[in-house]
């Protein structure tokens, strides 16, 4: 019974053949070693055959999953066991069918009785399963032992080298004895932190060699489990005057029986370092078609050949060096912590690479479902574009489940040294509004800062096969990235460049008339010239910007030199990392303790300040309330765009003086050694959210403190009168122009002013007279009328 075709499985199923029968021993040690917690659990047996132990389980008290891809075996299960409660029988291939009729929330034990020696990719459904363990679960694996077996029979049993490869990457590894079968019970993570290693010193003067990078229908990539316990690629020394693509395409037939054509062979790179001193060259080959079936062709040199998932790269143990880096060069960031290394590009030609999960195909579809029922995605080339560019294929190093999750998760990709994220995949819904402001036609040239591949893809989707987009980053880790990412899966006409992309496009690149629209992926404190004079007139530059210290993706409208505002979306964004990247003035009070931010202008002097906070504070109750759900982000960016000296009130701790919960902050506004700041208290409480409600508060200290606060809660009156809905996204916006820095006061508009380095921002709120305020002063504020706030 070594066979492994589904059909083979069918017909021996409907001939009325089974396995070994649960033994005594067997629920014995199921009950002693695994039971069922207090409160009921859940339990996956994998590969259930006809039944028997997922009815042993249930009778233990779990409610049981079982799941075999052989539809003679489920019917003859339910037969067997149609008295049997709490079992579902699922027809699934655990190793090539979508889970998604598996359970949501995981499993409290996973069984897998007598088929793992079946499995082609063992290490990579085991990792699977393991995954799907609740917090202090176990996998059972129970299997036949080569030295317990019969010579004919050895095939469906593991020798002591594969047992102990069970339990690598897990905490435990329990082994029993079941009466001949071991018992292993797994518990703890299911995986190891990835570590690139060497092999022992060489005595030659130099190495040269060549690695093939193999991937199967699905994307996983073809590694192999070597005697030395480290994962290897297919691969080895070159014979004479052999080319580097002839060698990887030799050594993938010597070591795996899987056959390549040299002409579908092609060098990506060439890495250069050394193994123990020794100078090593390293071709990295690019394998894109195959045939034959996977055998394992030295088994002195390896244990066995599987394909891996590539967001599992990151905790599979110990990988052999140059295959990490060989990883590294198709697939940037998927394995983390690498030694260095001299890259060499090759620049050939090479098509895209296809294939994914069928889990991939329909969570992408879950996601982009999602992303249009909140209304993100009008019109229908973003719908297909969201159906249609493998995202997973972009964020290759995270689960696909968490790169297509629908709501507002970015997917990571890349974190400085104090770890704060630096390059991400942002969330899908914001991409696609982002990609619908522009109001791209077809054939579109499209400028993008901030790279990262997916989001051009997005757009050159859209854009269609005459469009092209040109993607700009200032890190050339995310470049390179970008690069790969999208020749691997990509369309060829996304170009990425590495510059800093507050200087724009590079001048060859930028089209005659300029871009028809221009897209940036990163907070932006001010609009940098070169975006507005590389935009085509009439096209649309979509931003996200900081007013005040609150962000906004703007969609802007170039006439001439103005930028005119058309649409505002709540949002939030990577910092920039260029030339136009800026450090917000902070002013330290209380030893730390508070902090004011100053996001717009240098800091306020705050002479006399902290005594102040230390005196009598005055509340002024705002009578404006909110319920569990009500938005107020257009509060905020009408009152850091309406009032002067305003500012922002952050506490890093419990001061006992402002009434604010460590790491939150509140608008505020700051007189002559007098604060006011903005809260909200609780007013209603209740059981459910909607009987919940808040009022907005205003705090004030110092000897101005009750006109700041006058003047604070006039705001939010005004606020409530003229921006605020009932419908949180029928707020108010602002009519916005952005005008080039130096336009003097009498060619504004009448608006609220707010001046950045390189542009001046005219506000006219709804209720607003249309004063041009003068520059903001400490005493600006307290001169200022409530009346017009």
């Amino acid at each position: 019974m070594t066979y492994t075709a589904r059909d083979q499985w069918e017909q021996h199923f409907s001939d009325g053949k089974g396995f070994r029968q649960v033994g005594e021993r067997e629920r014995e040690l199921l009950a002693e070693h695994t039971p069922a917690p207090d409160s009921g659990g859940r339990a996956l047996d994998v590969g259930c055959g006809t039944g028997e132990l997922a009815a042993c389980l249930a009778s233990l008290g779990y409610t049981v999953d079982a799941v075999d891809f052989a539809g003679s075996a489920l019917a003859r299960a339910r037969a067997e066991h149609a008295g049997v409660e709490g079992v579902r029988w699922l027809q699934l291939d655990i190793e090539r069918d979508d889970p998604a009729l598996l359970h949501e929330e995981g499993y409290d034990l996973v069984v897998m009785r007598l088929m793992y020696p079946f499995l082609r990719d063992r290490g990579r459904v085991l990792h699977g399963l393991g995954e799907r363990l609740r917090d202090g679960g176990a996998l059972v694996v129970i299997t036949p032992v080569a030295k317990n077996t019969p010579e004919e029979r050895r095939g469906i049993a593991l020798d002591e080298d594969e047992i102990a490869l069970i339990g690598a990457g897990w905490e435990t590894m329990e082994r029993l004895d079941a009466d001949g079968p071991a018992f292993l019970v797994l518990r703890g993570p299911c995986h190891a932190g990835t570590r690139a290693v060497e092999k022992r010193p060489t005595t030659a003067h130099a190495l040269t060699g060549a690695l093939a990078v193999v991937t199967d229908d699905a994307g996983r990539v073809l590694l192999g489990r070597s005697r030395r316990g480290m994962l290897e690629l297919p691969g080895g020394k070159t014979c004479g005057p052999e080319g580097f693509a002839a060698a990887a395409v030799r050594e993938l037939a010597e070591e795996t029986g899987l056959v390549a054509d040299p002409a579908g062979a092609h060098v990506v790179t060439v890495l250069v370092d050394d193994s123990h001193g020794i100078p090593r060259l390293t071709a990295v080959v690019r394998i894109t078609a195959w045939t034959g079936t996977l055998t394992n062709r030295e088994p002195e040199l390896f244990a066995r050949w599987e394909f891996f998932d590539l967001h599992v790269l990151a905790c599979v143990g110990d990988v052999f060096v140059p295959a990490a880096s060989a990883l590294d060069a198709l697939w940037p960031g998927v394995i983390p912590d690498l030694p260095p290394v001299v890259s060499y590009p090759i620049a050939a030609d090479r098509p895209a690479v296809p294939g994914e999960p069928a889990e991939a195909v329909r969570l992408r579809e879950a996601m982009a479902r999602t992303v249009i029922d909140g209304g993100w995605a009008s019109s229908e080339p973003v719908r297909d574009a969201l159906r249609t560019v493998p995202r997973h294929r972009f964020a290759p190093e995270a689960n696909p489940a968490a790169v297509y999750d629908g709501g507002d998760r970015a997917v990571v990709t890349r974190r400085d040294e104090a770890g704060t994220a630096i390059s991400s995949v942002s969330a899908a819904w914001l991409q696609a509004d982002m990609i619908e402001s522009l109001r791209l036609r077809p054939s579109a040239i499209v400028f993008e800062a901030g790279s990262g591949g997916y989001n051009a893809e997005l757009i050159a989707h859209v854009a269609g096969p005459e469009g092209r987009v040109v993607t700009v980053d200032i890190d050339p880790w995310v470049v390179r990235r970008t690069r790969a990412f999208t020749r691997e899966a990509g369309s060829g006409r996304v170009t990425a460049v590495e510059a800093d992309a507050a200087l724009g496009a590079p001048a060859h690149l930028v089209p005659r008339g300029g871009f028809d629209g221009s897209v940036i992926t990163y907070d932006c404190w001010d609009i940098a010239p070169a975006w507005r004079e590389q935009l085509a007139e009439g096209g649309r530059l979509v931003l996200p910007l900081e007013m005040g210290g609150y962000t906004r993706a703007i969609a802007l409208e170039r006439r001439g030199e103005v930028l005119h505002a058309r649409r505002f979306t709540y949002c939030g964004f990577v910092r920039d990392q260029g030339q136009q990247a800026r450090a917000v003035p902070v002013v330290p009070l209380l030893d730390g303790g508070l902090t004011l931010r100053f996001d717009d202008g240098a800091a306020a002097g705050t002479k006399g300040l902290e005594e102040a906070l230390r005196g009598r504070r005055h509340e002024v109750a705002t009578g404006i309330t909110m319920g569990a759900g009500a938005s107020f982000g257009s509060l905020q960016l009408y009152a850091a765009t309406t009032l002067p000296a305003f500012c922002r009130l952050h506490a890093h701790q419990d001061t006992g003086i402002a009434a604010l919960s460590k790491d939150r902050d509140a608008p505020a506004v700051l007189g002559d050694a007098s604060l006011a700041y903005l809260i909200h208290v609780p007013t209603r409480h209740g059981e459910r959210p909607e009987d919940k409600e808040w009022e907005w508060v205003v705090h004030a200290f110092g000897e101005q403190g009750p006109q700041l606060a006058e003047q604070l809660a006039a705001t939010v009156r005004a606020w409530d009168r003229h921006v605020r809905a009932d419908d949180n996204d029928q707020h108010a916006d602002p009519v916005l122009t952005v005008h080039p820095a130096g336009t003097p006061d009498h060619l504004l508009p009448a608006g609220d002013v707010l001046d950045k380095e390189h542009s001046r921002l005219v506000f006219r709120w709804p209720g607003r007279n249309g004063r041009l305020p003068a520059s903001a002063r400490c005493t600006d504020t307290v001169a200022a009328t409530t009346e017009e706030a």
